[in-house]
């Protein structure tokens, strides 16, 4: 599972490098290709699922759609880093697998959840696949508001579409 926990301390050290290139205004600058939502916004989102994810590894049960909202996160660069501290402390910590229960509700008329059988490492990889998605979300976001920010060429790309260039270019030689 070491693999799981250096592909998320990948992810959390990738978001935290563009935040600090980040200044506070383009944080939370609304951006027009985003639909007005701002970076901060986005990375919000995309921590809250982290920090869900500890919350029911502790209780035993997950259930995303309960997420705090907090808009600190989204405004103040310096809470948003030391969320993404506090995540890679968690995930670091984390040697073996737990049982959970997810709820999810899709039912917009109802309050009700269903409940299904799930595991720790399981919900890992959702939200390192979560992340991967969200920062491919933010990149766009970022170049409208921040075109001197410097991300990596694999911030929000995909391992898999990672090794499948790699694989072409290397057909390609």
């Amino acid at each position: 599972m070491s693999q799981l926990i250096q592909a998320c301390n990948t992810i959390l050290d990738q978001l935290s490098d563009a935040i600090k290139q980040l200044t506070d205004a383009q944080f939370l600058k609304p951006s027009k290709i985003l639909s007005g939502s701002s970076v901060g916004q986005h990375l919000r989102h995309t921590l809250e699922f982290f920090v869900c994810l500890e919350q029911g590894h502790q209780q035993g049960v997950i259930n995303y759609d309960k997420r705090a909202h907090d808009r600190l996160i989204e405004t103040d660069r310096e809470i948003a880093l030391e969320v993404i501290n506090r995540i890679r402390s968690f995930v670091n910590e984390q040697t073996s697998d737990v049982l959970l229960v997810l709820e999810v509700g899709y039912d917009l008329n109802s309050d009700e959840n269903v409940s299904v059988n799930t595991n720790y490492f399981r919900e890992l990889t959702y939200n390192i696949e979560h992340a991967v998605h969200h920062m491919a979300i933010m990149k766009i976001g970022i170049h409208e508001v921040a075109e001197q920010v410097k991300l990596s060429a694999d911030f929000g790309v995909a391992a898999s579409t990672l090794r499948y260039r790699e694989e072409t270019m290397a057909v390609e030689r």
